[in-house]
């Protein structure tokens, strides 16, 4: 009991921490969502303007539901930009674009750490589910055959460990590729003219909050991870 206290202890502040990261990055997009672009340029226009002028004509611009819904679709081969971005002519609006282009140029030039992230994409989306369940069921199996030499349950365990460390390893190649991604896209506004040196720092303000809900979610990932393997080590210890 003493140690469960003590993880919800350290985990708190994370969770505390993710709350203000996603409140953060509300507010501060909506602050220059309300700042409209001296090029008058559009979510829409600003993805469309730099596929084409980096010579990407193999994918497509849609408009999906909801805010700040955005991403890039690899095997559709798809920029999907949110009700918010898609029809924007606001700082914000091209700053999220540009991101998600951010994204498609990483995925055309090879750049490393999202190949990495890409591979690791079947694992990580069932590794935080399976860690719990395998561990749980590691330690009635290791009751119910405790005599036996094969050590079944501590095998699922260490699977369930595994599991959430491929989960974690997801996490931890995200920060790379995402603080590229906002690199490239703010480099890009400016040499493409559509944001000028002013308004930039409207942008990167825009993706500085937003890369902050990606190294909250890595914080309390740690904290499930560092729980999991504490239960296991403990489990294994008492034995």
């Amino acid at each position: 009991m003493y140690e469960y206290f003590l993880f919800l202890l350290i985990l708190i502040p994370f969770i505390i921490l993710s709350a203000w990261a996603s409140s953060k990055v509300n507010s501060t997009y909506a602050k220059y969502n309300g700042v409209p672009n001296m090029s008058r340029m559009t979510g829409y226009d600003t993805a469309v303007r730099l596929l084409r002028n980096n010579g990407i004509n193999d994918i497509t611009v849609n408009r999906i539901r909801g805010r700040l819904t955005d991403h890039f679709h690899p095997t559709k081969r798809q920029v999907n930009l949110s009700e918010s971005t898609y029809g924007s002519a606001s700082v914000a609006a091209v700053a999220v674009a540009a991101h998600e282009i951010g994204h498609v140029m990483q995925k055309a030039r090879g750049y490393v750490p999202y190949k990495l992230r890409s591979a690791l994409v079947p694992v990580a989306s069932i590794g935080s589910r399976l860690a719990m369940p395998l561990i749980l069921v590691g330690i009635i199996l290791d009751i119910i055959f405790f005599a036996t030499p094969n050590n079944i349950g501590v095998w699922f365990m260490l699977a369930g460990i595994g599991f959430y460390a491929m989960s974690m390893l997801f996490i931890l190649v995200t920060l790379p590729v995402e603080f590229n991604a906002s690199r490239r896209a703010k480099k890009m506004l400016l040499q493409e003219g559509i944001l000028d040196e002013r308004e930039i720092k409207g942008a990167e303000k825009v993706l500085s909050a937003a890369a902050m809900t990606y190294v909250a979610s890595m914080l309390v990932s740690l904290v499930y991870f560092l729980r999991y393997l504490f239960i296991v080590l403990s489990y294994t210890r008492r034995k």
